[in-house]
């Protein structure tokens, strides 16, 4: 399953690590792609393995505020 999250917050390269490398470490998580122009970032997961709701507090619990 795909889905795509909108991040405020997120400027660099840095931040772009930051938030693929919290939901890469998540278990069922297979890709994250950050689009700093667009503000979002496309998961690819199993959901019978990670919920959307554990995805958006990976993200916050790097500093970054997950809208909808």
């Amino acid at each position: 399953m795909e889905k795509t999250l909108n991040v405020q917050g997120m400027s660099c390269g840095h931040c772009k690590a930051s938030v693929e490398g919290a939901l890469q470490k998540l278990d069922g998580v297979s890709a994250a792609d950050v689009n700093l122009e667009a503000g979002t970032v496309v998961v690819s997961y199993d959901e019978a393995n990670v919920t959307v709701d554990t995805m958006k507090e990976a993200i916050e619990d790097q500093g970054y505020d997950v809208t909808a």
